[in-house]
């Protein structure tokens, strides 16, 4: 790659250098941010709909419906955010998304209504949908092809940590300054943003006027494409399936489980990030000494089914040891930020940041489905068998696809999709 699209003077620069420069930095604080912000929902939803007036039964249902809007923001402004990367440039949205999800945030710390408290949401989701997506983009173009799965990782692995500074801040925070804190921490990133560079690749495609840019619907109207984007979005399904079920609904296996003490989702789920954010940073390092995409994804895979397998079948009997394997789990499904550097490698420059940040929203996304099958099987089996039947659709999809889709390790970023 040509100095141009690192972004650096024409003498060599070091390996330490580009992986800590001002993009791969930004990003990762970007990714933290966002991460803080997607979960606080979930870790304040108890006492912000208590506060509002609701009762146990209000607060079940309404907070359901909250979680639902923002999912729909989500999934809109990934499609959103990932035309206008293509189209206007990777920058043009790592501050639009911030200043979106950050504004929402400090609004959401006003809230005195239910339906206001629904559409800011629904706000946050659409702007907290771009920043991964474009971060990821930005850093796999600037950084030389032998350190794109480090520096990945890297914005993946720090960025996680945003789950449980989120958790530990509304432990010791009321809920309105929790958002008010989120907020102000995205707001602060705008200022570290201004002497971040734009992508050497994107500014040489600016200059090609006949090139169409960000067109969502072209990942459908190709078959090769099409089945590239569908796989890049199989690979993600463990990794909420171990979020969204076996961690959010840790209480129900608990009890199922035979656990005396109450399991609370909310420890599940923070243990579950740290393991996220230390396998997030190890998987890079695994795809550079493999040479392979593909092959880190596939151990950090069967090391998750493995996990899944002990979570639910191997006679846990206290939350402690509970919290231990969901930490292992998240170690296991540390190959996001694999993942999403895999979605943005598997297309061309007019189209990466469209897919990149559209597959993880498309991920986050199929959570629905995984929940309403979880909750349909629940009615014929036990809450185990329910979890392990969901899992093994998701473990079946994701190695398949982990399996049959084209290697990007090494691949040269430089080319366009027809």
């Amino acid at each position: 790659m040509n100095t141009s699209q690192v972004g650096s003077s024409p003498a060599p620069r070091s390996d330490a250098s580009h992986l800590f420069s001002a993009p791969v930095i930004v990003a990762a604080l970007g990714y933290f941010v966002d991460i803080y912000d997607l979960l606080l929902f979930g870790i304040v939803r108890l006492p912000s709909l208590a506060s509002l007036g609701l009762s146990e039964a209000q607060i079940s249902e309404t907070g359901a419906s909250i979680l639902n809007w923002q999912m729909t923001g989500l999934l809109l402004g990934g499609i959103l955010w990932g035309i206008l990367g293509d189209k206007k440039g990777r920058l043009s949205v790592l501050f639009g998304s911030i200043i979106t999800y950050s504004l929402a945030n400090i609004a959401c710390g006003f809230v005195q209504d239910v339906m206001v408290y629904k559409f800011l949401r629904f706000v946050a989701g659409v702007g907290l949908a771009g920043e991964l997506g474009a971060g990821i983009t930005l850093v796999s173009e600037i950084l030389p092809r032998h350190l794109r799965a480090i520096g990945t990782s890297l914005v993946a692995g720090i960025g996680l940590l945003g789950a449980v500074v989120a958790y530990f801040t509304v432990e010791f925070f009321d809920w309105r300054y929790a958002y008010f804190i989120g907020g102000g921490l995205g707001i602060s990133l705008l200022l570290l943003r201004i002497g971040v560079f734009e992508s050497g690749i994107f500014k040489d495609l600016q200059n090609q006027k006949h090139v169409v840019k960000g067109n969502f619907f072209s990942l459908f109207n190709n078959k090769d494409r099409f089945l590239r984007y569908l796989k890049c979005i199989g690979i993600g399904l463990p990794t909420w399936f171990v979020i969204g079920i076996l961690a959010t609904f840790s209480n129900e296996f608990g009890k199922a489980m035979g656990i005396a003490e109450p399991t609370r989702p909310g420890l599940s789920i923070m243990w579950c990030y740290v393991g996220l954010s230390m396998g997030d940073l190890a998987s890079g390092f695994i795809s550079h000494w493999l040479e392979s995409r593909k092959k880190a994804v596939f151990l950090l895979m069967v090391f998750t089914l493995v996990g899944s397998i002990i979570y639910l079948f191997a006679g846990i009997k206290s939350a402690a040891t509970l919290y231990t394997v969901a930490a292992f789990l998240g170690f296991g499904i540390g190959y996001w930020a694999m993942f999403v550097t895999i979605g943005a490698e598997q297309f061309g420059t007019n189209l990466r940041a469209t897919a990149a940040t559209t597959v993880p929203n498309m991920v986050r996304g199929t959570v629905v489905l995984m929940t309403t099958l979880f909750a349909n099987f629940k009615m014929s089996f036990t809450v185990i068998q329910s979890g392990a039947l969901v899992g093994l659709i998701c473990f079946a999809i994701g190695l398949y696809c982990t399996l049959t889709i084209p290697e990007t390790h090494g691949r040269d970023l430089d080319f366009l999709e027809e």
